[in-house]
């Protein structure tokens, strides 16, 4: 147990082999990179074998209900409490909550995709914040970014003290490696990085865009089910975290970090994604969007969007949500005489949208795989008026929509675009005009 031998690492390149991964949501994973390095029977021994160094990484706090409690513990190389002053660096386009750039819009906002840099750029130098609100100082809210990436990180980590992120691709495969290991991910997947976990971003094949929900609030979770029952949406299982996999790399690494809405930077001698074994239920994860199990109507009537939530994250109103991550994969339409679409609404919750692939179905053009909308509380939207005139006319026969993916970033509170969303030329100012030529009902 006591053994301070030096560890020999197996490979120092993290893109060597294939990423292992452990199933479950929440799952309490056991995992070591190199067999003896994980401490049997205790937390924190007096000497961990290897020499390596224990440390906790804690998402909630000490005394949160044991359902509640998100934590790992580390055995690592170094400590990360080993390293020198955090110096404030140039944030790019990256805003943060509280939001004060610009007023908040009653009206309904869309955005063309934005084009990827002709320049090389990173995760973190691409990190465009499109809007958000709350306040990471106060623990709730979230920002909406975009991440628009031509390059990958060398030699670099970000890790946010602010939230945890989300991040759905759009466009390009990734490989997120951490300090827990690595997830391979693209588009239709999802992949989710607590807050304060270290990570170098890559590219796997090519420029990469996509999109950033970074959560201030409680953590995601899975939603409660009520009456569809114990089965259903995401399921558990398919939810993946990575096994340990760590790199001994002694090579200056710049670490840029995000706290309270600015970006700072040091520098350490060598990589800090040297954990060679960890315990615990908080880990980064991924999911395949195409395993989720939606459920619909087998009579009549459109039901309510939150069937289709993947995750939530909630506030101290219960059945108000922080934030809820929600999908529109294919699926079947099967209610009989029904409007089959989304319709006409004004919610209390505040919605920003984006595209992964294909079309929505709510809307015949305008709306880009890379796109984005935001319709703020009460702000009244719904079908077009070439969907609303194609669906009142359908014969109503059993019909899959396949070939799309479209999600949605729900908050209870209201999202304030930056300015940046509010002067780019992929803000479509006749937005508005899609909703014109509905002809007046006959009475």
């Amino acid at each position: 147990m006591n053994d301070m031998s030096p560890i020999v690492a197996p490979k120092t390149d993290a893109k060597a082999d294939a990423p292992a991964y452990a199933p479950g949501f929440g799952a309490y994973v056991a995992t070591e990179a190199v067999p003896g390095a994980l401490p049997q029977g205790q937390n924190s021994p007096q000497k961990v074998r290897f020499g390596l160094y224990a440390e906790q990484l804690s998402a909630t706090a000490f005394t949160a209900p044991r359902h509640e409690n998100r934590r790992s513990w580390l055995y690592r190389l170094r400590p990360t409490a080993s390293h020198p002053p955090f110096r404030p660096c140039d944030p790019g386009l990256v805003r943060s909550g509280p939001f004060t750039e610009a007023e908040p819009s009653p009206n309904r906002l869309r955005w063309d995709p934005l084009p990827l840099p002709s320049e090389p750029r990173t995760f973190v130098e691409g990190l465009t914040t499109i809007a958000g609100n709350g306040d990471p100082a106060q623990g709730e809210g979230v920002a909406a970014h975009v991440y628009l990436a031509t390059a990958s990180m060398v030699d670099e980590v970000f890790f946010d003290a602010d939230g945890e992120l989300l991040i759905v691709p759009e466009q390009g495969g990734l490989r997120l490696v951490t300090e827990f290991g690595r997830l391979d991910v693209g588009p239709g997947w999802c992949a989710t990085i607590p807050r304060g976990v270290r990570f170098r971003l890559e590219l796997a094949g090519g420029p990469a865009r996509g999109y950033v929900c970074e959560n201030y609030g409680a953590l995601f979770r899975l939603p409660e089910l009520g009456p569809i029952g114990s089965n259903g949406l995401a399921n558990p299982r398919d939810f993946e975290t990575p096994l340990a996999a760590f790199e001994d790399v002694q090579r200056p690494t710049r670490v840029v970090q995000k706290f309270q809405g600015r970006l700072y930077e040091t520098t350490l001698p060598a990589s800090p994604l040297d954990v060679v074994a960890w315990h615990g239920n908080l880990a980064p994860y991924r999911y395949d969007l195409s395993r989720f199990n939606a459920i619909g109507t087998v009579s009549f009537d459109h039901p309510d969007p939150s069937i289709f939530t993947v995750l939530t994250s909630p506030s101290d109103t219960p059945g108000t949500a922080n934030c809820d991550f929600v999908i529109f994969p294919p699926r079947w339409m099967v209610a009989e005489h029904t409007f089959r679409p989304p319709w006409f609404h004004r919610n209390v919750m505040s919605e920003f949208m984006g595209l992964v692939t294909g079309a929505y179905d709510a809307k015949a053009g305008g709306f880009a795989p890379g796109g984005m909308s935001l319709h703020n509380c009460m702000s009244g939207h719904g079908p077009d008026a070439a969907s609303w005139r194609a669906a009142t006319e359908a014969e109503l026969t059993p019909h899959k929509i396949e070939n799309t993916l479209a999600f949605m970033f729900e908050s209870r509170w209201v999202f304030r675009p930056t300015r940046f969303a509010l002067q780019t030329p992929a803000l479509q100012a006749d937005y508005d005009a899609c909703w014109d030529g509905f002809p007046r009902a006959k009475i």
